[in-house]
């Protein structure tokens, strides 16, 4: 079997890899990691972070989507993970000439955040749809609660060392260079040990760059294993705040936007939190099991009070909690819809 994908984005590659272990003899073309083979366009053409950044690869996205609906006369099936700013017109283009292929979409568009009205066009476009949070099947009536990807994806069991302390600035640009300054005057007035996750996929001269005097912490190029190791975490927004809460280090989520974008975000986005740990919980009924601050909010003396006076135990009580909500892995069934349909 031959499949179009289309993974634009590191943490839809780490999903796309648990997958691919579990669909083996699959031929895939498209865009994708390196590690997997030579694609059309590698991820790194679309790392982009927060709408300016995003305009400046209108032309290279329009180039791709061309190109991948030629690819894809020549693939069985498609199928998409995440990243609806490039996937939905993508499906679009897609079916529209290819009415009889079959669409899979995986990591689907957080209607639940905003654009709720895009359900129906996701579900008009794809052919099976794959949730990744029980509660998103309230919003398309048609897909499939299929698991986590986390819960295939968690290789590090916490082990916190004494006085450890995490901080995971994100993975672009914009996240790094915004944060670091409030993280580094963070760790400089915490007692003990302060790691710093860095990606792997990060070279010198990135780190050099985006990151600036990284000389108070011990550097990890392993998310989990840092976090693993820490009594306590300071977590850039994103997938990373939902790992950490799984793994069952207390944290912080910040995060710090352009003042436009985040203006812009909050105006639309209309769900009470943010993280993807206090979303799951709030969809149950439950309350947040942890802080969320953004822009002024995110400075050094905020931190230092969260981190003495957080609830250590009433997290670890949420943790496990969201283990019981999310039950099991996705890949073994993803890659069962991607074979053989909904039968």
């Amino acid at each position: 079997m031959r499949i179009l994908v289309s993974a634009l984005e590191p943490s839809a590659n780490l999903h796309l890899n648990y997958l691919l272990k579990k669909l083996e003899g699959v031929e895939i073309t498209g865009i994708f990691d390196r590690a997997f083979g030579e694609p059309l366009y590698g991820m790194e053409t679309f790392s982009v972070m927060g709408i300016a950044d995003a305009a400046g690869k209108y032309f290279v996205a329009r180039e791709a989507m061309a190109r991948m609906v030629e690819e894809a006369d020549g693939c069985e099936k498609v199928l998409l993970i995440d990243a609806p700013a490039f996937n939905l017109p993508l499906a679009k283009k897609l079916k529209r000439r290819y009415p009889k292929k079959e669409i899979i979409y995986y990591i689907l568009p957080k209607v639940w955040a905003w654009k709720k009205r895009r359900a129906k066009e996701v579900a008009r476009r794809c052919d099976i749809l794959a949730a990744v949070f029980p509660f998103e099947t309230r919003f398309y009536p048609t897909a499939e609660y299929v698991g986590n990807p986390l819960l295939d994806e968690l290789h590090a069991r916490r082990l916190p060392q004494a006085g450890t302390t995490a901080f995971l600035p994100g993975s672009r640009r914009s996240e790094i260079t915004r944060l670091m300054p409030v993280f580094r005057e963070t760790a400089r007035r915490l007692p003990g040990k302060k790691v710093l996750a860095i990606p792997a996929f990060m070279d010198d001269a990135r780190i050099a760059e985006w990151y600036g005097d990284i000389g108070a912490f011990e550097v990890v190029r392993d998310t989990q294993e840092a976090v693993a190791k820490a009594e306590f975490a300071f977590v850039c927004s994103g997938t990373a705040t939902l790992e950490t809460a799984l793994i069952g280090t207390p944290f912080v989520m910040v995060y710090i936007a352009r003042s436009w974008e985040y203006a812009l975000a909050k105006r639309l986005v209309k769900i009470p939190y943010k993280g993807l740990a206090n979303i799951i919980l709030d969809f149950e009924g439950e309350g947040p099991m942890h802080e969320e601050l953004f822009q002024e909010e995110v400075n050094c003396e905020r931190l230092l009070d969260l981190y003495e006076t957080l609830d250590r135990e009433a997290f670890g009580q949420k943790s496990r909690r969201l283990w019981e909500i999310l039950g099991h892995g996705s890949a073994e069934r993803v890659a069962q819809l991607v074979r053989n349909g909904y039968n």
